[in-house]
């Protein structure tokens, strides 16, 4: 019995001898925790869940605070909070970071142009273009004829955006832009033809229902003018659109 008994003993000791010298499960480091917290924050920034992007992607940011895309998608977040100078700074940080970025070239240039600075938007903008490894070019070319439609270049911006859609048909902001400057350049087939395209892949705005009311007018198609201004006024009815053709037309 005694002899059972210390054999029971030996084999629990060296049991636990042989866990104990097992080697420690690596830890995750810093580096590969910020990464979940930067997918984490990516993904409830697509859900528009602002208070908890910011919480996943400052996390990562204390990780790892010389992630660029860390600091790419911080600026994205700042700007859709409107905090325009922390987003200034983060889309700074994240291209010194990181110069080889098309993506954070991209924001960046973007931003810029629509805060008013074209020419160094143009430049984030063209140098993303220039990137042989960036494989989706149509987001750059359609932010060019933006930045080029506030600087007044109406052909350069259509330059840009039928670019944009040689390198991607069905890009959704480039086909609306066509719709617009097909309008105003009185190209009312063309821009109906864009507007199609557009809905297929998207769904429409204040801003396409407004041009469409324009363009089935100027073709003489009252029935199309009647549809558009009533899902006009059904589904955007408090909008500056809704509103321009309130005071237009007489009831």
């Amino acid at each position: 019995m005694k002899y059972k008994v210390f054999l029971i003993v030996l084999v629990s000791l060296f049991a636990t001898a042989c866990v104990s010298n097992r080697p420690a499960k690596e830890e995750m480091s810093n580096e590969k925790r910020a990464e979940l917290f930067l997918q984490m924050g990516g993904r409830y920034l697509e859900m528009d869940m602002l208070k908890t992007a910011k919480e996943k992607l400052e996390s990562a940011e204390q990780l790892d605070s010389n992630n660029a895309s860390v600091h790419n998608l911080l600026g994205v977040l700042y700007e859709r909070l409107k905090q325009y100078s922390k987003a200034s700074q983060q889309y700074e940080l994240a291209n010194t970071l990181d110069n080889d970025n098309a993506s954070i070239k991209n924001n960046f240039g973007r931003f810029l142009c629509e805060r008013g600075d074209t020419q160094a938007g143009m430049a984030l903008l063209k140098g993303a273009l220039a990137m042989p490894l960036n494989s989706r070019q149509w987001f750059a070319y359609t932010n060019l004829g933006r930045c080029e439609l506030r600087s007044g270049n109406q052909d350069a911006a259509e330059q840009h955006f039928r670019l944009a859609l040689q390198a991607n048909k069905s890009y959704a902001p480039a086909l609306v832009e066509m719709q617009k400057i097909s309008y105003r350049l009185g190209k009312y087939m063309s821009a109906r033809a864009f507007l199609e395209r557009y809905l297929a892949v998207g769904k429409h705005s204040a801003e396409t229902l407004w041009y469409a009311v324009q363009t089935e007018r100027s073709l003489g198609n009252e029935k199309l003018v009647k549809a558009y201004r009533e899902s006009l006024f059904r589904l955007f009815p408090g909008s500056k659109e809704a509103e321009q053709l309130k005071t237009a037309v007489q009831y």
